[in-house]
């Protein structure tokens, strides 16, 4: 098994000082997940580019950036986004019925892209994408607010995803995102998962490092 990233969720971080924040997990984070929500497609608002692009203007957030737009215009606001090579925009299947022409406009952008689905949605949608795709981000609860209990259901998703890629010779990342912590990563590694986004599990703690550290023993 190959070393396991983490991507410290900032949707649990203190938006009054959000960079000394992102700074806080600098030494432990792969890239800092970025839940951009619009109030319709989740019942809950976020950021924007604005404060996204403020992070990698600042000169002082050197971690790319995995940005999850969990709102139903991807297509207006996903290019509004400062990204480089080293960054990705995720976008969820739902909204779109032109996935194909997503991926390639936001690839334009010359970042990485990713894709995503809320639990219900069946995970057979997204196997004709997976060539075209760095990513799939697995949510382990219904997207909109952080510190929920994780959904166990879907861990059969990983273990049906990590099976397609394998017997497409993909390499694209499986991700998860929801209810991460300690006592849940590593049923989800095991099922096939190569990066785990958490929020609360470590911007709820006040040594974020060891709330890293802790999941990553756990792994062992």
């Amino acid at each position: 098994m190959s070393e396991v990233v983490f991507a410290p969720s900032i949707l649990s971080a203190d938006f009054g000082r959000l960079i000394e924040e992102v700074e806080t997990v600098d030494e432990v984070a792969g890239s800092i997940h970025v839940d951009v929500m619009d109030g319709h497609f989740v019942p809950n608002i976020t950021i924007g580019p604005l404060v996204s692009n403020s992070l990698k203007k600042s000169g002082r957030v050197n971690t790319p950036l995995s940005i999850h737009l969990m709102i139903d215009d991807p297509w207006k606001y996903g290019p509004e986004f400062d990204v480089g090579s080293e960054d990705m925009i995720l976008f969820h299947s739902e909204v779109t019925e032109r996935p194909y022409e997503l991926i390639k406009r936001l690839k334009a952008q010359g970042c990485k892209v990713g894709i995503s689905q809320k639990p219900a949605s069946p995970v057979e949608d997204i196997f004709p994408l997976l060539e075209e795709l760095d990513e799939v981000l697995v949510m382990g609860v219904e997207p909109g607010f952080g510190g929920q209990e994780f959904m166990t259901e879907s861990i059969e998703r990983i273990k049906v995803l990590e099976k397609q890629i394998r017997e497409n010779d993909s390499d694209t990342v499986i991700s998860v995102d929801g209810g991460m912590s300690p006592e849940t990563v590593g049923s989800v590694v095991q099922a096939g998962a190569d990066k785990i986004v958490a929020g609360s599990a470590i911007f709820g703690k006040e040594d974020r490092i060891k709330a890293v550290r802790d999941m990553q023993n756990a792994l062992s």
